[in-house]
């Protein structure tokens, strides 16, 4: 294991160390905030707490063996919140066009993991066909399509494969875009070159992570940190992750 840590210019100038990077997971995974509570049997209410952000609602929800469809939005919306009526039908229509290309980017990766595959696959130098062709066609048609909400269909396609889908939204997006080079072949390159440049210390976050119970891929702790660094949720991360770790 390393403690080295992590170089990932999407989330800031300076290096995150790794005590940082873990106690930020742990917050996120187990942190807790107050909310008052109100129903008919109590009437005045009470506090009660719940999950801080979306690890308990959404990397945790188990998966599906249907095809891409309802269950899929179902485990979106709890990362991202409730579709109304019409975005989820616009959704759903989607989800059927979507359905091929993601099968295709799970054949293309020949049961390689995100960062185990080679810098072609995100590269426009290397296409048509390619991982980051694909993903670019599945990005281009949730942007495109009328009432349908992108970071849902990312959401989607991320909990099926989390070592395979990147999860974006407008935030992580933004942080990626001033880092991406000339021939990328899009935001996904950028996550790729920051993963296999922090491999180890991202393994040795992993597996140090998985012995507290909690499990989450090397392409989804990358998500993590970047969300909460572009979101400014960080230090309260933080934060909640050493309360968690003093009360071992």
């Amino acid at each position: 294991m390393t403690d080295a840590p992590l170089v990932l210019q999407s989330a800031g100038p300076d290096p995150i160390p790794w005590d940082t990077a873990l106690a930020a997971v742990l917050g996120y995974a187990r942190g807790r905030r107050p909310l008052h509570f109100r129903s008919p049997s109590s009437l005045t209410g009470r506090w009660v707490q719940i999950p801080a952000f979306g690890y308990e609602r959404f990397d945790l929800r188990a998966g599906s063996d249907l095809p891409l469809g309802e269950a899929d939005i179902l485990t979106a919306e709890g990362l991202h919140g409730r579709l109304d009526p019409d975005a989820w039908s616009a959704m759903k229509s989607l989800l059927d066009d979507v359905r091929p290309l993601a099968d295709a980017v799970v054949e293309r990766s020949a049961g390689r993991s995100f960062f185990e595959l080679p810098d072609d696959e995100f590269s426009v130098l290397a296409e048509p066909g390619t991982v980051g062709a694909l993903l670019r066609q599945i990005g281009r048609l949730a942007q495109e399509t009328p009432g349908v909400s992108a970071p849902h269909v990312s959401a989607a396609l991320h909990h099926r494969r989390p070592d395979l889908f990147p999860l974006l939204v407008r935030t992580t997006r933004w942080q990626l875009l001033p880092h991406v080079r000339e021939g990328d072949s899009g935001v996904e390159a950028v996550i790729h070159r920051e993963l296999r440049a922090n491999a180890e210390a991202f393994e040795s976050l992993e597996r140090a992570l998985t012995t507290s119970g909690i499990r989450l891929t090397v392409l989804r702790l990358h998500d993590v940190l970047l969300w909460l660094s572009g979101s400014l949720r960080l230090t309260h991360a933080v934060a909640l992750g050493q309360e968690e770790v003093s009360r071992r």
